[in-house]
């Protein structure tokens, strides 16, 4: 059964989709993933998320550029947690207006955002969330922390042992 709905606003929006997915891959977490445009097509939108919800999706992850409507549309047809990607466009602006479509959202409508780009942040915000109730995955994400801490303890030490002069 999928935990978690990854939902692309359209398909420019892949590369992003594929930091998400390695995260969930990594952690041996199921999803489906989906392009579904809340511009173009909300009420096909409205009818996934419903029936997504009832299938067992703990999770939505919305990745979405520009205006980035998509957060919110699915945010507003659900109960489960939603997590907002913005993603940088060509435009001058480079993802800071659908970051700030992600953020302001009215009140009741609660969507979650990550930094632009942010794919492997929303991967690992889903995992947090769906460990709340699965103690193995606790368990996979304290490895996984416990090795980032490593890493960082390892690069201070190279660094210090460089020295100067």
């Amino acid at each position: 059964m999928n935990k978690v709905s990854v939902i692309l606003g359209s398909d420019s929006d892949v590369e992003v989709f594929r930091k998400v997915s390695q995260v969930l891959d990594d952690f041996d977490v199921p999803y489906e993933r989906r392009i579904i445009s809340a511009h173009r097509t909300p009420d096909i939108l409205k009818d996934y998320v419903l029936h997504a919800e009832r299938k067992g999706i703990q999770v939505f992850i919305a990745v979405a550029g520009m205006s980035a409507a998509l957060p919110g549309v699915i945010a507003s047809h659900t109960v489960r947690p939603v997590i907002g990607v913005p993603v940088a466009t060509s435009s001058p602006v480079l993802g800071f207006d659908a970051m700030l479509s992600i953020i302001q959202m009215p009140p009741g409508v609660p969507v979650a955002a990550v930094a632009v780009n942010g794919g492997m942040n929303a991967g690992l915000l889903a995992v947090e969330i769906l460990a709340l109730a699965d103690p193995a995955l606790a368990e996979k994400l304290s490895t996984f922390r416990a090795k980032q801490r490593d890493k960082a303890v390892a690069r201070d030490r190279e660094f210090g042992e460089q020295g100067g002069k």
